[in-house]
This record gives structure tokens, C-alpha cells and sequence, in this order.
């Protein structure tokens, strides 16, 4: 492998060097009509483990600390662009798309008390990682060691083509495992999902929303159907499977509420998310202040 290109900027003005050097099992959950997927799929025992030692060190941090007054908490964001070349169908996304995937970000967790800044965008020419680049291929591990800056409470986003392999949308890694993988920490998204960058319906930058979500301790709105705990998170009613499209008035479970299609945490079109709940944001907040110091 062989690093053709590397050149960077920071917040578009200085040129900076890099030096090039697993998360999570992607289920077939398809949508019919983009054929693109989730990667950020986590098997019930898994979440189960995870969620014990959340609620363990949820405890000890109130009990030290007590209860926290609600700020807005801004997280720095490193935006790497991996591409195949200096074109849009390479991958090359000037710093107008970008601009607009924060502001999307910026828009979608305003009532969740986070704001995003951008901190740092570098660019990358290199055709395999564009190309290969998945959940726990010899690929992501180069690209995110090589490109991975800040610490737990800063957000890595790494955009590349997914022309291999499953096709996904993107995928993210938890809280839960940051201190055990540090490099591995972040969001990766298909670079087309980012607003105005691909066709839709997948193309208003709520994949960003979506992973970040993940990244910042939410799981799928459809998490154990049902039945069970669900998603950890009170005020999301009970989905039996996910959403495609925007099947307005959906009802797939017994327990009160319609399914949350508009949820940014489920899998309809781009067009139909826009919200997230009180709970969820209670969560992401409860989740940082557990995992990701700030």
C-alpha cells in the first residue's frame, strides 16, 4: 500500500503532515431501494454487558458528583476526506459540503444541549482505503491509525466509497470501547450521504446524525423489537423491525405509540428524520459524562 497523495488543512488555511502506519458486525438490514446498510449492529449480549457497566458508572459519577447543571457541550470535530481522486465521484468533497454536514449536525442535536465544531479537515488520496475500508478490515485499522487526532471527547469522521465489500452507509463505534481501542474511535460515513454530495434518498447528511448518534451512546430505534429493553431509552416507542422509506402511521408493536419513523435513530429516508427524544438526549449527555470526558 502506498499513501499517493496526503494534504491537509485546518479550518482551510494551513497545510499539516500525517504519517500512514473493529467495531462492529454489519447485519444484512437492507433497504430495498438503496441497497445500502447500517454497519453499527450490536448483538443483544453485547448491548446487555454494555449496559451494566454503564449503569455502574453512572452511579459512582452521581454519587461524586452529584447532579449537573445542563450546558451546551461543544465537541471538537476532525473531518477526514479519503478519496480515490480529486473528483466528487472520487470522493473529493470541497469545504462547502462539509460546511453544510455540520450545519446539519449542528441543527439535528441543538435541543440535545451538543454543538459540533469543526476543529481540523484534512484530505487523503488513497484508492484502497477508499475502496476497502470497512468494520474490521486491515484497511480501516491503517486509515484510522494513520489519521485518528484528539482525545474521547473528540469526534473523528472519516468519509470514503464503500465500493467494496457490504455496502454501507456508515457505521460507529461506542462509548464503551473507546479506552480499550482508542484509533478506532469514531463515525465513518459514505462520502455521497453528506448533503447535496450523492443522490437520494440518502443525501441531507442524516447518516452523519445517525452515526454519531452510535458514537455518542444511542443504539437503533428497532434495538430487541418488541421486546425486552429496547433501545435504553424511556420515551422511543417499541419498533419490531426498522423502517424504510417514511410509512407514515406504521404501528408494529403492542405497547403504546406509533413506530419513531421520523427518529434520526432509525433507517427511513433522509427526508423523513428530524427528530430525537427528550430521553435520547438525557442519554447522549449521561453517556459523555460517563465515557467521553469534557
Amino acid at each position: 500500500m502506498m499513501l499517493t497523495s496526503f494534504f491537509a488543512a485546518l479550518l482551510g488555511t494551513s497545510i499539516a503532515l500525517a504519517y500512514p502506519g473493529p467495531v462492529s458486525n454489519p447485519l444484512a438490514l437492507r433497504s430495498a431501494d438503496s441497497g445500502r446498510v447500517c454497519g453499527t449492529v450490536v448483538s443483544k449480549d453485547t448491548v446487555t454487558a454494555m449496559e451494566s457497566r454503564f449503569e455502574e458508572k453512572l452511579a459512582q459519577i452521581a454519587r461524586v458528583k452529584g447532579d449537573r447543571d445542563t450546558v451546551t457541550v461543544t465537541l471538537q470535530v476532525y473531518f477526514h476526506v479519503i478519496c480515490r481522486n480529486q473528483t466528487l465521484e472520487g470522493g473529493f468533497l470541497d469545504r462547502g459540503y462539509i460546511d453544510n454536514q455540520m450545519d446539519v449536525l449542528n441543527s439535528a442535536y441543538a435541543n440535545s444541549s451538543l454543538s459540533f465544531r469543526l476543529e481540523r479537515l484534512d484530505y487523503t488520496e488513497m484508492a484502497e482505503w477508499f475502496d476497502n475500508a470497512s468494520p474490521g478490515t486491515q484497511q480501516q485499522t491503517n486509515m484510522k491509525q494513520a489519521l485518528h487526532l484528539g482525545s474521547g471527547a473528540d469526534l473523528n469522521i472519516y468519509t470514503i466509497g464503500f465500493t467494496s465489500g457490504e455496502r454501507l452507509l456508515g457505521y460507529a463505534t461506542f462509548p464503551d470501547a473507546y479506552r480499550s481501542d482508542t484509533k478506532n474511535d469514531g463515525v465513518v460515513l459514505l462520502y455521497s450521504s453528506l448533503p447535496d454530495a450523492g443522490p437520494p434518498p440518502f443525501n441531507e447528511g442524516m447518516t452523519a446524525v445517525h452515526q454519531v448518534g452510535h458514537w455518542l451512546g444511542l443504539y437503533h430505534t428497532f434495538q430487541d423489537g418488541c421486546d425486552g429493553e429496547g433501545d435504553y431509552v424511556y420515551d422511543t416507542p417499541s419498533e419490531a423491525e426498522p423502517a424504510f422509506g417514511c410509512p407514515e402511521g406504521r404501528d408494529t408493536c403492542e405497547a403504546p405509540g406509533l413506530d419513531p419513523i421520523h427518529n434520526y435513530m432509525d433507517y427511513t429516508d433522509d427526508s423523513c428524520m428530524n427528530q430525537f427524544t427528550p430521553g435520547q438526549a438525557q442519554r447522549v449527555l449521561d453517556q459523555l459524562n460517563v465515557y467521553r470526558t469534557f
